[in-house]
């Protein structure tokens, strides 16, 4: 993750991985929904995300959608990922 400057900055979601919207079952939400609305193979994504412990569903997540959105998170998990 990188600090972006204000002229980057998108109308892209931002998801807090350290509050309610990080629950690993909101962001497999997210992946089915976004995952359908783009055509994506949602069982795929589903099942790679939960292959793995919260560190492997986040990793997946934000390759699938990172583009799509901005994960933020505490620091120390930023950098275990």
């Amino acid at each position: 993750m990188t600090v972006k400057r204000k002229s980057e900055m998108t109308n892209h979601p931002v998801i807090d991985l350290t509050g309610p919207e990080g629950n690993a079952y909101v962001l497999l939400g997210y992946a089915s929904r976004w995952g359908r609305e783009l055509g994506m193979d949602t069982a795929r994504i589903h099942k790679e995300m939960t292959s793995g412990d919260y560190h492997n569903l986040v990793r997946v997540f934000d390759r699938e959608f990172g583009k799509h959105c901005t994960l933020v998170g505490e620091d120390d998990f930023v950098d275990d990922l």
